[in-house]
């Protein structure tokens, strides 16, 4: 079974939604929902994760101490020290950036990020394609 790591900061829209897209796929995979906060945590885990933690403690665990992740699934932000008003650590942005695991990150072009060559697209859509290219990864397994 696929392990996916969803990290996300804010309100966990991204993630919340990025857990439903999946749940709806049908893909066989353990979720594991890791907020830069409680609020961003609690929403990941009402939309299906299988378990969750909050806090850049946390998120650093699940990152580099747990067992094999295949699959690291956030907004882009996640890769930025100090993005999502700062809710993303220089050390979280460096332990994602440094993971063996795939990352699979949600464009924006929101605090001070402009991504070219990404055509603008409703959240959603991005959201959609990360979770194709999820299920071809989970395919391959």
């Amino acid at each position: 079974m696929m392990k996916i790591l969803v990290i996300d900061g804010q309100g966990g829209g991204v993630g919340k939604t990025l857990i439903t897209f999946i749940r709806q796929s049908g893909i066989a995979a353990e979720l594991m929902a890791a907020g830069t906060n409680a609020i961003a945590t609690s929403n990941m885990m009402k939309a299906g994760a299988d378990a969750g933690a909050s806090g850049e403690s946390a998120v650093l665990y699940n990152i580099s101490c747990c067992e094999k992740t295949d699959v690291i699934v956030g907004p882009v932000g996640i890769i930025l020290g100090n993005a999502l008003h700062g809710e993303v650590s220089p050390a979280i942005a460096s332990a994602v950036s440094q993971s063996p695991a795939m990352k699979i990150l949600v464009p924006s072009n929101k605090c001070s990020l402009y991504m070219a060559g990404v055509e603008q697209k409703p959240l959603t859509e991005y959201i959609a394609d990360a979770v194709r290219k999820i299920a071809e990864l989970a395919a391959g397994m």
